[in-house]
C-alpha cells in the first residue's frame, strides 16, 4: 500500500533558495501535440508533477517502464538498448519533445538523448545547471543509483560545473526497490533504516546540498532530511528538468494543449494508477493506465 509522504507533496523541491524561473521568450504559435515523459518507474512522477505547475495546459504522455525495474542493476549495454526502446516508444506516439526522468539513462546514454530526433531534456545536466549556481565552499553531495554513481557522469559534470568544490557521490540501490513496492512514508523502519544506511557518507562529509540524482529518490523526501537534518539542502533532478523542459518550449514557441494527461506502464496498472493518484495529485484509475508489454533486452553476455 503506497502512502504520501507529506513532506514532498506539494512544496519547492529546491528547498528554497530561490525559486526557479523559466524563460518565456518566444512565439504565440501552438503546438498541441504531447509532451513524453520516461523514467523506469514511479519516480518519473515527480518530474510530471512539477511540470504540471509551470505548464498546466501541456499534453502529455507518460511511461513508468516498471516491468524493467530497477534499472540501476543493468549493465551499461542493456541500458542503451533500453534508452533507444524508450525514446522511440515515446516517438511512436507522436510527441513534441521528451523528458527522460531518469538519472541512470541520463548518466549512461546521455549521446542518445543528444541525437534524438525531437527536443530531448535529461536531469543529469538540467541539475547540474542548478547546482552550479549555489554558492558556497562545502562539498557538494549526489545520491543515485549504482549505474549512475558507476558511470562517473554526474561527478566528472558537477566537478566541471563547480570546480574546486568536493563532490560526494553515494550509490542507493535500496531507495528504487523499496519505492516500487510501496514503500515510501518517512516513518517506515524499512525506509528509515536504508536512508540511515545509504547516506552515512554523506553524513560524515558535512555536504551542504545534496542532488536527489533518481526522480524515485524524491518520493522519500521527507526521511532523506529527517535523517540529514534541515541544514543539508536537497536538489531535485526532477525538478530541475521539468523547468529545464518548459523553458525550451517556451523558447521554442512549441507550448499548447489541453492539459491531458495520458498513462503508459510495463508493470502492474492498478499498482501504477494507486502511485499516480497519490503522487500526482490528480485522480487515476486502472482503466486510465494502458499496460505496454516490457521490451526485449539483451544478455549481459550477447
Amino acid at each position: 500500500m503506497y502512502r504520501r509522504d507529506d513532506g514532498a507533496q506539494g512544496r519547492n523541491w529546491l528547498s528554497g533558495r530561490g525559486k526557479l524561473r523559466i524563460s518565456t521568450a518566444g512565439t504565440e504559435q501552438r503546438d498541441n501535440r504531447p509532451v513524453g515523459i520516461v523514467d523506469s518507474g514511479l519516480g518519473g512522477l515527480t518530474g510530471l508533477r512539477a511540470f504540471r505547475a509551470l505548464l498546466p495546459e501541456e499534453n502529455v504522455i507518460y511511461f513508468g517502464d516498471s516491468g524493467r525495474v530497477p534499472y540501476g542493476e543493468k549493465s551499461l549495454k542493456q541500458l542503451r538498448v533500453m534508452a533507444r526502446q524508450n525514446l522511440d516508444f515515446l516517438q511512436s506516439l507522436g510527441v513534441k519533445a521528451i523528458l527522460v526522468a531518469c538519472g541512470t539513462l541520463s548518466s549512461n546514454a546521455g549521446d542518445l538523448l543528444d541525437a534524438c530526433s525531437v527536443p530531448t531534456v535529461g536531469v543529469l545536466r538540467a541539475s547540474v545547471d542548478w547546482m552550479s549556481r549555489l554558492k558556497g565552499t562545502e562539498p557538494l553531495a549526489v545520491a543515485a543509483t549504482a549505474a549512475s554513481v558507476a558511470s562517473g557522469a554526474y561527478q566528472r559534470e558537477l566537478e566541471g560545473a563547480v570546480p574546486g568544490r568536493e563532490i560526494v557521490a553515494v550509490a542507493c540501490p535500496e531507495f528504487v526497490p523499496l519505492i516500487e513496492s510501496g514503500h515510501c512514508d518517512a516513518s517506515d523502519p524499512l525506509v528509515q533504516e536504508a536512508v540511515e544506511r545509504s547516506l552515512q557518507k554523506v553524513k560524515e562529509s558535512r555536504a551542504e546540498v545534496l542532488l536527489l540524482g533518481c526522480t524515485h529518490y524524491g518520493l522519500i523526501e521527507q526521511a532523506i532530511k529527517d535523517c540529514l537534518g534541515p541544514q543539508v539542502q536537497l536538489v531535485s533532478a526532477a525538478e530541475s528538468a521539468a523547468a529545464a523542459l518548459a523553458s525550451l518550449l517556451l523558447r521554442s514557441g512549441r507550448t499548447g494543449g489541453s492539459g491531458e494527461t495520458r498513462f503508459y506502464t510495463s508493470g502492474d496498472p492498478a499498482a501504477f494508477a494507486e502511485a499516480a493518484s497519490l503522487f500526482c495529485g490528480e485522480a487515476v484509475t486502472t482503466e486510465m493506465v494502458r499496460f505496454v508489454q516490457p521490451a526485449p533486452i539483451p544478455e549481459e553476455d550477447d
